[in-house]
């Protein structure tokens, strides 16, 4: 692995396409998944969202892919929604499958076992946010626009929304958002935590860079345990959560990694863990 080198964009690596959407690899492992639909703001209609699910598979399973960002194409939108001319269409039993096939693509995003990480660039609403939410961790710009405007189509988030911004901010913050149905500016996203990090718009690739590298440095399979614990302990209750946890921290001595990290330690060296 190389060391981060703020001046490698993914305009710079090879590139795989899709119809909506471009896929750049930088010498250090990571995709940069764009969403290219710039001049409908990027907005998620039926094909993209199975372009999403395809790719992050694809992703998941290519060993040379370390890290993943999502992101999107221009420089006014991350995602601005769902494509409310196919929404208008839809029959009642139409929605319900739409909802199900959109959780069903971001569960492959968050139950992803390399770190995802949404590069919000600009407006993140309705169904973008929503993808940004089942992300592992968002780094906005400080010009990004994050909301939850459903309701003034007179309908609710479907994408999981409701569940994953209850769980991350709490019910209050969610009921704010959803209900209000109000553009909310980075920075007060990332005072109640929809936003792990902030950056100028400058600087934001920068920073989502700097922050893999850093995960990068980690030993790969307690990263990995560290994603799936988290998620599963949000799935049930504290001492079940925390037998999880037990069960994970006891797996993980079983490694090299381990071996190598406590290795590592004692020797006042930086590892260079294996990968198992």
């Amino acid at each position: 692995m190389t060391e981060f080198d703020e001046d490698v964009t993914a305009e710079d690596v090879e590139t795989h396409d899709y119809r909506h959407l471009k896929v750049a690899f930088d010498e250090d492992g990571v995709a940069w998944l764009t969403i290219d639909r710039s001049k409908q703001l990027n907005a998620l209609n039926f094909e993209v969202i199975e372009e999403l699910r395809e790719c992050i598979a694809d992703l998941t399973d290519d060993p040379e892919t370390e890290a993943i960002v999502i992101t999107g194409g221009g420089d006014k939108a991350f995602v601005a929604g769902a494509d409310i001319g196919e929404l208008a269409e839809l029959t009642p039993p139409e929605a319900r499958h739409l909802a199900l096939n959109g959780q069903d693509m971001l569960a492959g995003i968050e139950n992803c076992p390399k770190p995802v990480i949404a590069m919000i660039n600009g407006f993140a609403l309705g169904g973008g946010l929503e993808l940004a939410l089942a992300c592992h961790m968002r780094v906005a710009s400080t010009t990004a626009k994050l909301g939850l405007p459903e309701v003034s189509l007179g309908l609710i988030p479907g994408f999981g929304g409701t569940v994953r911004l209850s769980r991350l901010c709490g019910p209050a913050v969610a009921r704010e958002w959803v209900m209000t149905g109000d553009q909310f500016s980075a920075e007060e996203a990332h005072r109640v935590g929809v936003v792990t990090r902030i950056a100028a718009p400058d600087q934001l690739r920068a920073e989502v860079k700097k922050l893999c590298a850093t995960i990068q440095k980690r030993g790969p399979i307690a990263v990995a345990t560290a994603l799936e614990t988290i998620r599963r302990g949000q799935e049930v209750g504290q001492t079940e959560a925390e037998n999880v946890e037990a069960d994970a921290f006891g797996m993980l001595f079983a490694t090299e990694d381990a071996r190598e990290g406590t290795k590592a330690f004692m020797e006042k060296r930086k590892p260079e863990f294996p990968g198992r």
